[in-house]
């Protein structure tokens, strides 16, 4: 039976937030709104850098990328979330389920690898000032983010093939609002304890490796801190790292408890309000914690609308 079922597999249907019942209406006129700000946030800041010459600057062209990859990101699942909440329920075809989970995950990933090159963007300007210039030359910058989109694309591809080797004969109801690793892989029928370490080790070479990176910038950053005589140098050398290190903490926490935590502490609600959290709410604090409360993004905000205003 079970093999007959994988067989003629033909797809998925995502309850999403079908059990949350009167709610649903009141849940998506919240998430649109914070959709709505989230896209316009993310594309405006891309624009923004790419006009003003001001800030064509590694730290900024680094963080246009990651609010391109955090606009991709949603791009691919807030849009279906927010139909499942109108029509309560949503087919997907299986190649459908798994080309989602590719490029989901591909962003994720990406993510956490733009989140480790800004650490050490932050790290050379504050440890080697005067050898900033140099060393986070054109050439290093694209490098960098090459990087981190096609090691972002090949864990992404990795978790999807893990994931969709299997044969899925249980049910094709998905308690969730996107294909996500552990909800499609509970699906699975047969022995998916090795599927289950793939996704987890994938999910710590991912996540150790960035962090790890982070970590160790931050140390040496700490150390140069700490060197500074003055307390108020102290205090602005600090403060040119607290955005990233609020979006970090808030990236790696959320990333950390969904894929790095035992199977049998799974819960479907929680987890929904855990994927909402960095489906939803991160993209839409790094533009409004790295950017918008940043002086020099503020200026060329205040140029752009100045000179669209002139032109009319």
């Amino acid at each position: 039976m079970g093999q007959t079922n994988a067989t003629f597999w033909t797809g998925f249907v995502f309850l999403g937030f079908s059990s949350f019942g009167e709610l649903q209406p009141l849940l998506f006129a919240l998430f649109l709104s914070l959709y709505l700000v989230t896209l316009t946030s993310n594309v405006f800041i891309i624009v923004v850098i790419r006009l003003d010459s001001h800030l064509h600057t590694p730290m900024y062209l680094f963080l246009s990328f990651l609010s391109f990859s955090e606009t991709c990101y949603t791009l691919g699942i807030i849009p279906r979330m927010l139909s499942s909440l109108v029509r309560g329920r949503q087919d997907i075809s299986y190649v459908g389920c798994a080309v989602q989970m590719f490029f989901s995950a591909s962003w994720a990933c990406t993510n956490c690898f733009l989140l480790a090159v800004m650490g050490f963007d932050r790290y050379v300007a504050i440890c080697a000032p005067l050898h900033y210039a140099s060393r986070m030359n054109p050439s290093l910058c694209a490098q960098l983010v090459g990087t981190s989109f096609l090691s972002g694309y090949l864990f992404g591809l990795g978790m999807t093939l893990v994931i969709f080797h299997l044969p899925f004969c249980r049910s094709h109801e998905i308690q969730h609002f996107f294909c996500d690793t552990p909800p499609v892989l509970s699906l699975a029928c047969g022995d998916t304890s090795l599927s289950e370490l793939g996704i987890l080790l994938l999910s710590l070479l991912v996540l150790l490796v960035s962090f790890s990176f982070i970590a160790v910038s931050y140390t040496y950053i700490l150390a140069a801190i700490l060197r500074i005589p003055s307390t108020e140098g102290r205090k602005k050398a600090f403060s040119t790292c607290a955005s990233h290190l609020t979006v970090v903490i808030v990236h790696y926490g959320c990333a950390s408890f969904m894929y790095l935590r035992p199977k049998t502490i799974y819960s479907l609600k929680r987890d929904q309000l855990i994927a909402v959290t960095y489906t939803v709410v991160t993209p839409l604090l790094n533009p409004i914690i790295y950017s918008l409360r940043n002086r020099a993004v503020q200026t060329a905000l205040r140029n752009a609308f100045r000179r669209r205003l002139l032109s009319k």
